[in-house]
Formats: structure tokens, sequence, C-alpha cells
């Protein structure tokens, strides 16, 4: 390996030096928040060596698994930002539930690291390798506090299912070895072509799709798209709620980015049987997700389904990427509608951070639980209230500006009954997003909720962050329009 290939590989170099300073410094000296400090410098820095990496280097492949380019940047720096507010989230709730867990922001970083090396992903064995050092990180963060049961019985049911998701995605990438014989993605581009040009390999073609849908299986699993979202709601409930913010934000974009990255590389588009899956997958996330948030009565669980159905709006825009003149479009509206979703859902998870004391098992999630906060605690209403609405995808907010790229790229995909469910969708999400604005703004008692310094700065932050994104979105736009061209 050259110096050319060990400064692409800068950021996963940073934060895997990190975790190895934090793992001697937790083994020597047991201090909450020096590590949670260590941690958040860390993530700094490594922020730092991506933006350095995208403005001194050139793309190019770091070794024959990963290729370091804008695309991957650009994902890799989403994940590191949230991961970095993640941390400034989930110290105080980690003193308030007043166990030993500095091995929690070990954990944070290695599915962070995990993340990054998805969206680097260029080869089947690195997107195994960052697939499961993602998961296994997971397993053990939603286990998190350990004085609760009911944690632990979600991160068994994550387990279970997750290791089922990931033979299953094993077994397509079996499959599609066994058709083409490589599995390096841009090998596997050219080897696609010469089979489709051939029609008596009609045996391998059938490999080829079956692998493809069973890999789309596994990760709509990962992505919690319907019909394989039925874990959510349970995780997300029983999970810490900083955790949930993870899983629900950083998780589902890694495993988005390489999916992606897989779909314009091999070119699947060019095969109808998986696009109308896509499609049927799409709209049945966008109109369960909404439906089946409307009669929860518990924001983690309403959160979860809105995540399924927001997941939904973002199959629409990767389903656009088909059309022959609307893949730049596609993929820069799925990477600025990850962008404010990332914003908006850690915002409202951290919102449920800093609602839930340490003396229960269970996070502070109840719906009316939240009556009267505008009067008693009116900031973090408004914060609250702001994500709500850019959920709803109202105007001046991410969210808003986000819904309408990925309408703009049904347009041109000319995807009319999904862009219809689209509005359907919207319409019934407005509904439950405002129901949470109005039970927070009744007269009522509420619990005397301190709001700690490092969560109440993270929360400003990212709350500054929707609002300027919602109204002045040009650099973002002009940022993911340039990483639209390097995939291409």
């Amino acid at each position: 390996m050259n110096s050319t290939e060990l400064l692409l590989l800068a950021p996963i170099i940073t934060l895997s030096g990190v975790i190895l300073i934090i793992m001697m410094t937790i083994a020597f000296a047991r201090n909450l928040a020096l590590t949670c400090g260590a941690a958040a410098v860390g993530l700094l820095l490594t922020l730092c060596s991506i933006v350095w990496v995208n403005v001194n280097m050139e793309a190019g492949f770091a070794t024959p698994l990963m290729i370091i380019d804008t695309y991957g940047l650009m994902f890799s720096a989403l994940i590191v930002s949230g991961a970095f507010f993640i941390c400034l989230i989930a110290y105080s709730y980690s003193v308030q539930h007043g166990e030993k867990q500095d091995e929690f922001y070990l954990l944070l970083l290695l599915a962070t690291l995990g993340g990054m090396t998805l969206a680097y992903s260029a080869h089947f064995a690195m997107f195994i390798l960052g697939l499961e050092l993602l998961g296994v990180s997971l397993y053990a963060m939603i286990s998190y506090p350990v004085r609760g049961l009911f944690s632990l019985e979600s991160a068994l049911k994550y387990l279970i299912l997750s290791g089922v998701s990931s033979a299953i995605i094993l077994f397509g990438i079996a499959l599609l070895y066994a058709a083409l014989g490589t599995m390096a993605f841009v090998e596997l581009a050219s080897t696609v072509v010469a089979i489709d040009s051939q029609p008596e390999n009609g045996s391998d073609h059938l490999f080829i799709l079956v692998g493809i849908g069973m890999m789309i299986a596994g990760i709509g699993f990962k992505l919690s798209l319907v019909p394989f979202h039925m874990w959510t709601p349970d995780v997300y409930e029983g999970a810490p709620a900083p955790v949930t913010a993870f899983l629900a934000t950083i998780s589902k974009g890694a495993i988005f980015a390489v999916l992606m990255r897989f779909f314009m590389t091999v070119d699947a588009y060019q095969y109808a049987t998986i696009i109308d899956g896509l499609f049927w997958i799409a709209l049945a996330s966008i109109l369960f997700g909404n439906l089946l948030a409307l009669m929860q009565s518990s924001i983690k669980r309403m959160l979860a389904y809105s995540s399924i159905a927001q997941l939904g709006y973002l199959m629409v825009a990767f389903i656009a990427a088909s059309a022959a003149g609307g893949k730049q479009l596609a993929i820069e509206a799925s990477a600025f509608f990850l962008v404010a979703y990332f914003i908006t859902t850690i915002g409202a998870f951290g919102v449920v951070t800093i609602m839930s004391p340490g003396n229960d098992e269970h996070d502070n999630d109840a719906l009316e639980n939240y009556e009267g906060l505008f009067w008693s605690r009116p900031l973090l209403a408004g914060f609250f209230s702001a994500m709500m609405l850019s959920l709803a995808g109202i105007p001046l907010t991410a969210g808003f500006i986000g819904k309408f790229y990925i309408i703009a790229a049904g347009v041109e995909g000319e995807l009319w009954i999904l862009l219809l469910a689209v509005v359907i969708g919207s319409g019934i999400g407005l509904f439950y997003y405002l129901r949470v604005i109005y039970t927070m703004t009744k007269q009522s008692i509420s619990t005397e909720i301190t709001v700690p310094l490092t969560g109440g700065w993270a929360m400003a932050a990212v709350t500054l962050s929707l609002l300027v994104l919602g109204v002045y979105p040009t650099p973002v736009i002009e940022w993911v329009s340039q990483m639209a061209l390097s995939i291409l």
C-alpha cells in the first residue's frame, strides 16, 4: 500500500485510532465524562479528515475492496456528524441511568466505523464486514442500560431477526457469485452485461434475479421496509432513546448508501422484475407506515412507524433512478432527503432522551407525559415542534425541501401512483405529527424536566440546522449535486 492509498484511508485510520485510544482509556481510567469527551473529539477529528480528503485527494480505490470518492465521503460525513450529536445527547442519559457505561461510547464508535465502511464498500466482502461490524455493535448498544430487562428483550429480537436477514443477504451474494464469478461491484457490472447479451445463459440470468431479490429482502429488513418491518416498533420502544436515534438514522443511512452504490454500479435498474418489487415495497411502506402511526400513543412507536413511511418516501427517489434521464436528480433527492431525515430524527429522539429520567427502565415516551410541555419547558417543546413539522414536510424546514426533492424525482421518473401515495401519506402524517404539538400545548401539570447542558446545546444546534437548511438549502444542494455526478 502506497502513501496515496494511506491518505485516502485517513478517515478510517483516524476513527480506528480513536477507538484504540478510548479502549485503553477505559481500561485504565473509567470516567464517563472523559470517555464521552474523547469520543466527541475523535468524531470531530474524523470529520475533519473526511473534509481534508475530499478537498485534497482524487477519488480512487484505497484497496480493491474500498473506493474513496465524493459519494462515499459525503455519506461518511453524514454518518460521523450524526454520531457526534448522538454522542452528546447520550451523555446525560448515561449519567442519569447511573451505570458504568463507558463501553457504550466504544460501541458507538465501532458502529460508526461500520457505517463508514459500508459507505466506501465496492466489494461484497467489505459490505459484509461493515454490515456485521455495525450490527454486532448495535446488538450490545440496544441492551443498554443494563438495569432494564425491556432493552434486553429488544436486543434479543433484533439479534435473531438481524441474523436471519444477514443470512438471506449472504445467500443472495452466493447466488450472484455463482452466476458471475466475482464479488467486486465494477467487475459484476461488466459480467452482467456479457451474460445479458447471451440469451442461452438462462440459469445465470435467473441466479442474478434471485440473488438481487434476496439481497433486497435482507436489506429491506435493515431499512425496516414493509413487509420486513415487524421488528421496528418493538425494538425502537425497548432500546434506549439515543440508541434508537442511531438505529433510525446512521444504521439505515449506511445501508442505503451501499444499496444505491450497488444498483448504480451494476445497473440493477435494468431488471423490470426488481423495479416492480421495489415499487410495491415503497407503496406499502408509505401507506402502512402512516396508517399504523395513527394508532400509537407512544412517541417512540409512532416515530418507528413514521420512519417506515419516511424510508418509503426515500425509496420513491431510489426507484426514480431507473428512468433514463432521471438518475442524477434521483441521487440528489435521495442524498438531500437523508440529510434532512438525519437532522429531524436525531432531534426528535433527542427530545425523548432529555425527557427520560433514569428512575425507570422504560423511556418517558407516552404521549400523555408530554402534556403541558409548552408551559413548563417552552424551548424544549419548540425543538420538538420543529422536528414534528419537518417530518410532516411543512415549509421553512429541511423536511419540506427533502420531500419536494422526492416529488421532483418522482415526476421525472413518471411514478404517478407512488407520488399519489406520497401525497396521501403526507396528509395522514400531518395529523399525528400535529397531535403531538397539540398535546404539548394542553394546560396540564407537566413533570419538571432538567435540560442537560450537552443535550441542550446539541438540540439547539440540530434545530438551527433544520431551520437554516429549510430556508437556505443551496450549499447542501450543490454538495449533493457534486456527489451525484461523481457516481454516474
